[in-house]
């Protein structure tokens, strides 16, 4: 999505996908295992580490990455990706897009986790659920088209669209599909599920553990995928780890089966040899709130704030030297578009032209060396992610002190996910946030740019961008990867304003021992092999 994962900025509760950020390498389809079968452990259990805890657990009303990773175990979407990006099937077994009509014919014999029946019905009225703004679903315009409706017969699913969504198909496939009984009291699914998934959440203690047992009458997996595999866990657990040192010790002790590692915790693990998957995603990227009462909302200020930083030295402190400059706001394989919108787009450093524009827009500096303006200090509120690691604590601290260089007081707070998206998208109470968006296609990024603020949409920063606007505009009507210049062009309007500054791209490793896996952009619950220690 996963940080602000899918999202890795995750969302609402609304979010972005902020957080533990997934990995894509390995086979898509149902299997994903490449060890010796005759290792595989029977009835075995699987230990996953998140570096947050997700909250509230509705797989539609939160886009954060351990939401996103959770819900894979005990919800389906009505169509999966494969590791190049191509549709197949989950809960649908046939497609198509024609015009503005997508249809949709779901396998047979589908049951929920409660023994219902899983019917085109229920999946027709989760994507009205999503679709009506009042219910603030991140999904909506990121995932699941704006304006379009649904309708059921038989089997079979009938999407309209209300206009272009040149990626409809790659979208569904991250909208969880919640059973009957879920969508008529949705307070049931804030600690329990109640779904179609291969697993079935068994004990739920908030900022501790989740863990699931596994559904052996599943068989309607990715590509086809089921339950009866030998390896496959009988339970999954996971559990809420924060510091990355700590669940990094305890995957090489095999206490932990799987964990992602941003930081140089990476390299040790990597040293010893233990399975691993990898993505390059965006882990560093900064965002100024734009609304009404915030300095931030002036376009100086945030030029003033851009020029002052080297944010090549800022990727190298974020990504403990082991990442490389970010490119585009989509890098999360399987990605439809390939292309780099940034370089020669993000304002230069000139901390001496950020120094004069701040003046030019009224803030002297004070004789506490804080700028000053209509007797208003300049001072700012800064939030970063836990998910960033200790690269992203040093950052940080590097960022704050280069920015009272200039005259700009700055307060720096590490958030996790549920603090930082309720500050993003409730409170409003930041002015600075470096918060990853991640996501595979450039539509995704829509609602999270521009449109609706919080809370009637998901543009949490406030962006008003006509030159973005219009290069959307341009891009939805031209189909699939023909567009891709033009989203392009679209994104580096938002980086030209300084809307938006990305500045660091990594390979995010996720580490397993004792297990093997498949990930496109969550762990693949069907591919989890255990094996013996």
């Amino acid at each position: 999505m996963n940080s602000f994962t899918r999202p890795a900025l995750a969302a609402t509760t609304a979010i972005v996908a902020v957080a533990a950020l997934a990995g894509c390498a390995g086979g898509g389809t149902g299997g994903g295992a490449t060890g010796d079968a005759s290792e595989y452990v029977e009835d075995g259990t699987f230990t996953l580490s998140l570096v947050a805890d997700p909250g509230a657990l509705d797989p539609q009303a939160s886009a954060v990455s351990a939401l996103f990773q959770l819900s894979a175990f005990a919800y389906d979407a009505l169509v999966s990706l494969d590791e190049n990006g191509d549709i197949q099937s989950q809960l649908a077994k046939e497609w198509t897009l024609e015009g503005d009509t997508v249809t949709l014919t779901l396998n047979d014999g589908i049951t929920c986790s409660d023994g219902s029946e899983f019917t085109a019905e229920t999946a027709a009225e989760n994507l009205a659920w999503v679709s009506d703004p009042a219910n603030q679903s991140p999904f909506l315009g990121s995932f699941f088209p704006a304006g379009a409706t649904t309708a059921a017969d038989g089997s079979t699913v009938t999407i309209t669209l209300a206009g272009p969504a040149p990626f409809v198909l790659q979208g569904l496939s991250n909208v969880p599909m919640v059973c009957e009984a879920g969508l008529a009291d949705r307070t049931q699914l804030t600690s329990a599920t109640l779904g179609t998934g291969p697993y079935v959440l068994t004990e739920a203690v908030q900022n501790d553990h989740y863990t699931y047992e596994v559904n052996e009458d599943y068989t309607w997996g990715p590509g086809g995928a089921t339950t009866d595999e030998k390896g496959l866990p009988a339970t999954v657990v996971a559990r809420i780890i924060p510091n990355e040192t700590t669940a990094a010790n305890l995957v090489m002790s095999g206490e932990v089966n799987a964990a992602a590692i941003v930081g140089p915790d990476a390299q040790r693990l990597e040293a010893a040899g233990l399975f691993s998957q990898t993505v390059e995603a965006l882990l560093g990227e900064q965002w100024y709130n734009q609304n009404d009462g915030h300095v931030t909302s002036d376009p100086a200020v945030r030029m003033a704030l851009t020029q002052a930083l080297d944010l090549g030295e800022l990727q190298k402190v974020v990504t403990g030297d082991a990442g490389g400059p970010a490119t585009r706001l989509t890098v999360v394989p399987p990605s439809a578009c390939d292309y780099d919108s940034v370089s020669g787009n993000v304002p230069e450093t000139d901390v001496e032209a950020a120094k004069a524009a701040l003046e030019e827009a009224g803030w002297a500096e004070g004789s506490d060396g804080v700028r000053e303006k209509d007797g208003q200090k300049l001072a700012l509120s800064f939030l970063y992610a836990n998910t960033l690691g200790a690269g992203g604590t040093s950052g940080a601290e590097l960022a704050v002190q280069t920015w009272e260089e200039i005259g700009v007081q700055v307060t720096a707070t590490q958030n996790d996910s549920s603090t930082l998206t309720g500050a993003l998208f409730g409170t409003g109470d930041w002015d600075i946030a470096w918060v990853p968006l991640n996501v595979s296609n450039p539509d995704q990024v829509i609602g999270f740019v521009s449109g609706p603020a919080s809370p009637e949409g998901t543009n949490f920063a406030g962006i008003e961008n006509a030159d973005y606007d219009a290069g959307v505009a341009e891009a939805m009507t031209l189909p699939g990867t023909e567009g891709c210049d033009t989203w392009a062009a679209a994104e580096s309007a938002l980086f030209q304003a300084a809307d938006v500054v990305p500045f660091a791209n990594s390979g995010v490793h996720t580490f397993g021992k004792n297990a093997e896996f498949t990930m496109i952009d969550t762990i693949i619950p069907s591919s989890i092999r255990v094996i013996a220690g």
